[in-house]
C-alpha cells in the first residue's frame, strides 16, 4: 500500500493487492511542479509488477494545469504498453478538456516534410529559367522606384533622412575600414613579394613599384573593396530590410503612408555611394605601403625611389577610373541588398535566402561591371 503526500499540495495512496485490482487515488493539486514526482510514483505503481487492473481516482483533485494532464496522459500510455486496464474516475468536465488538450502525441515533433523528388534536366531547366525571369522582373521594378526615389531626393533632398545617412556612411565606411585596411596591405606585401621573387633575376627591383600602383589602383583595390563591402554592408542591408518584412514593420510603414524605397532604401545606397569610393583611396594607400615595405626590406630600395616610381605610374585618370568603379560598385552593391530584403517570404529562414543572395548577387553585378568598365577603357 502506497501513501505519500508531496511538499507541492497533493497526496497519492494506492489500495489492492500486488498483482490484483489496484485503486489509485490522488487529491489536491496536480499541477507542473508536481510532474516529475507523479511519474516517478506512476513508474512504482506499474513497475515491477503491474496490477492486473488499475483504477485512478481523480474527485479530490482541487487543480490540474497542463503538467498534471500531462502526467495522467503519460500514464495511461505506460498502462497501455504493459497491457493493463486504466479508468480515469471522478474528474470534472474542466479536467476531461484539460486531458483531451493536452496529449503526448500532439507534443510530439512534426514529421520533417517529404524531400521532393528531382525532376528531368528539362523540367529543372525550365523552373530555374521562370525563377530567373521572375526575379528579373523584381530587379527591374525595383530599379525603377529606385531611379523614382532619386529624383524625387535630388529635388527635394529633405525628404531623405539624413540622420540614418551618417548612421550607414559610419558602418559602411568607418567600421569596414579596418578590414579594407588590413587586407589590402597583406595584398600589396604578397603582390610585391611575389613580383619581387622574378624581377629581382633581370635587375628590374624598381618596377615593383610600379606593377603594385598600377594593378591596385585601376583594378585590385576597387574590385577587392567592393566584393568586401558586398560581403559586409550589402549582407546586412538584405537581413534589416528582410527583418522588417517579417516582422510586419515595412507593411506598417506603408499603411502610415511612407515611401519605403526613400525611407529604407536610400540613406543605405547614399551612404554606399560616398563611402566606398573613399574606401578605395584608402585600399590602393595601403597597399602601396605594404608594396614599400617589401622594396624597402628586399629589394634594397629607399622609400624616395619607391614613391617616385610609383607616382610616375600612377595617372589622373587612374585614380578617377577607380573612384568611378567606386560609385557604380557602391551603387550595385546597395541597390541589390535592399531589393533581396525588401523580397523576404518565409520567416527567419527566408532572411537567410536573401542575406545569401545579396551577397551572391553583389558580387556578380560586381565582376560583370568590372568586365564592361574593361572594355570600355580598352576601346577608349
Amino acid at each position: 500500500m502506497l501513501h505519500r503526500r508531496h511538499r507541492d499540495g497533493y497526496q497519492i495512496s494506492l489500495q489492492g493487492p500486488p498483482g490484483g485490482a489496484q485503486t489509485l487515488r490522488l487529491s489536491g493539486r496536480l499541477n507542473l511542479q508536481a510532474m516529475g514526482h507523479l511519474l516517478a510514483q506512476f513508474k512504482r505503481v506499474l513497475e515491477p509488477t503491474p496490477p492486473a487492473s488499475l483504477t485512478v481516482e481523480l474527485s479530490g483533485v482541487q487543480y490540474l494545469d497542463s503538467g498534471g494532464a500531462l502526467a495522467l496522459n503519460l500514464l495511461s500510455e505506460q498502462a497501455a504498453q504493459r497491457q493493463v486496464p486504466l479508468k480515469l474516475e471522478g474528474l470534472g468536465p474542466q479536467g476531461q478538456q484539460m486531458l483531451a488538450l493536452v496529449r503526448p502525441d500532439r507534443l510530439a515533433p512534426p514529421m520533417p516534410p517529404p524531400t521532393p523528388r528531382p525532376g528531368n534536366f528539362i523540367e529543372n531547366l525550365g523552373v530555374g529559367a521562370l525563377r530567373l525571369l521572375d526575379d528579373l522582373v523584381e530587379v527591374v521594378a525595383f530599379v525603377g522606384s529606385l531611379a523614382r526615389a532619386l529624383a524625387l531626393v535630388a529635388r527635394r533632398p529633405s525628404v531623405l533622412r539624413w540622420r540614418d545617412v551618417e548612421l550607414y556612411m559610419e558602418r559602411v565606411g568607418v567600421d569596414g575600414l579596418p578590414i579594407v585596411a588590413l587586407i589590402s596591405f597583406l595584398l600589396g606585401l604578397i603582390m610585391a613579394f611575389m613580383s619581387a621573387i622574378q624581377l629581382k633575376h633581370f635587375g628590374a627591383n624598381i618596377y615593383v613599384a610600379d606593377l603594385v600602383a598600377v594593378a591596385m589602383v585601376r583594378e585590385l583595390g576597387p574590385i577587392m573593396t567592393a566584393v568586401l563591402v558586398a560581403g559586409r554592408s550589402g549582407s546586412a542591408f538584405a537581413a534589416e530590410i528582410g527583418t522588417m518584412v517579417v516582422n510586419q514593420e515595412v507593411d506598417a510603414l506603408k499603411v502610415m503612408g511612407f515611401d519605403i524605397t526613400v525611407f529604407l532604401a536610400m540613406p543605405k545606397i547614399v551612404a554606399a555611394l560616398l563611402m566606398v569610393p573613399l574606401l578605395i583611396l584608402f585600399s590602393d594607400l595601403l597597399a602601396i605601403v605594404g608594396g614599400m615595405i617589401i622594396g624597402v626590406t628586399y629589394l634594397d630600395l629607399t622609400v624616395y625611389s619607391y614613391v617616385q616610381h610609383t607616382l610616375g605610374a600612377l595617372s589622373v585618370g587612374a585614380i578617377t577610373s577607380g573612384a568611378l568603379k567606386g560609385v557604380v560598385f557602391a551603387f550595385l552593391i546597395g541597390g541589390i541588398g535592399c531589393q533581396r530584403g525588401l523580397a523576404v517570404a518565409g520567416g527567419a529562414e527566408g532572411v537567410g535566402r536573401a542575406t545569401t543572395s545579396a551577397v551572391v548577387a553583389g558580387m556578380f553585378l560586381i565582376v560583370v561591371a568590372d568586365s564592361i568598365f574593361a572594355i570600355v577603357q580598352y576601346y577608349l
